[in-house]
């Protein structure tokens, strides 16, 4: 498989993702680790359906704690950790303060072999900055609205969590992709355990509600993990953390569109800065080298 395969695969998680916030809003009042159980449940069988013509995938679950450890903790702590920032803030702010995860991935892949961090990743991680702060400080959420706090907070780490899982699968790309089924049913089973101790069942009450279970559980929390390991791991991670940018665009436009934000001038500046910062970290040094080779030339 080529680099460009990879990333082209890797990109559909993008646009999957922009389909998670709406989602799990339209979910109803399902706990945070009620609805990860759930769809968690539903992206390990999207694995497991394809050992039926593939047997050997199976043995993928064989692999060190380590490895287990970093795939139980980036998608079982990232998801517990996203679930109930949607849950305890509004969707959008929650939601935007989370991309900071695309930024994270540029910041950090550059400490990955052959990389280094260099002033124009500095400068768009201030702007990534510059845009949460516009998002929180420019609507006064947080003053005004003291309980969104935790919602804030675990969507902040959260952001932390998903990057660094991101960026440290590529240190493990030995590891086959089957592996994610493996991590998605742990990650299903955590969940129910965490849901018996700490909530309360609460089921879907229409029809549609089931279907937006389902549908998380299949694209957003299924698919999209194993597309993005395949792009982590041999595509091309720069690109790829930039091009994520187009989830909290996407993903707010969705949410405007059913109903659960308002179009405003804070939310389209905060994630425009949030945006440049990712080009400005990406692509900043690289034309910074291209002026010098036509001044030499």
């Amino acid at each position: 498989m080529t680099t460009r395969t990879a990333t082209s695969i890797g990109f559909t998680a993008i646009l999957l993702w922009s389909l998670l916030a709406v989602f799990t809003a339209a979910t109803g009042r399902i706990p945070p680790f009620q609805l990860a159980a759930m769809t968690f449940l539903v992206g390990g069988l999207v694995g497991v359906t394809s050992w039926v013509v593939r047997p050997e995938g199976i043995k993928a679950l064989r692999q060190t704690p380590i490895v287990w450890a970093l795939g139980l903790g980036g998608l079982f702590g990232y998801h517990a950790l996203y679930f109930a920032a949607l849950r305890m803030a509004p969707p959008a702010e929650a939601g935007l303060l989370n991309y900071l995860w695309p930024l994270l991935i540029v910041l950090f892949s550059s400490f990955l072999p052959g990389e280094r961090l260099k002033p124009a990743h500095i400068v768009g991680a201030l702007l990534g900055f510059a845009g949460v702060i516009v998002l929180i400080v420019g609507r006064g959420a947080l003053d005004a609205r003291a309980e969104y706090v935790p919602g804030y907070i675990c969507a902040f780490i959260a952001a932390f969590v998903w990057s660094s899982y991101s960026v440290l699968s590529r240190r493990f790309g030995q590891v086959p992709t089957d592996a994610v089924a493996g991590f998605c049913l742990a990650t299903a089973l955590l969940s129910f355990v965490c849901h018996l101790i700490f909530e309360t069942t609460v089921w879907p009450e229409t029809t549609l509600q089931w279907i937006c279970v389902i549908a998380l559980g299949l694209g957003p929390v299924g698919v999209a993990f194993y597309v993005w390991d395949i792009g982590m791991k041999r595509g091309d991670i720069r690109f790829l953390g930039v091009a994520s940018y187009a989830t909290p665009v996407l993903s707010t436009l969705l949410l405007i569109l059913a109903g659960y934000a308002e179009a405003t001038t804070t939310l389209a500046l905060s994630c425009g800065l949030i945006v440049v910062g990712a080009l400005v970290a990406t692509f900043g040094s690289r034309m910074r080298g291209i002026r010098f080779s036509r001044i030499k030339l």
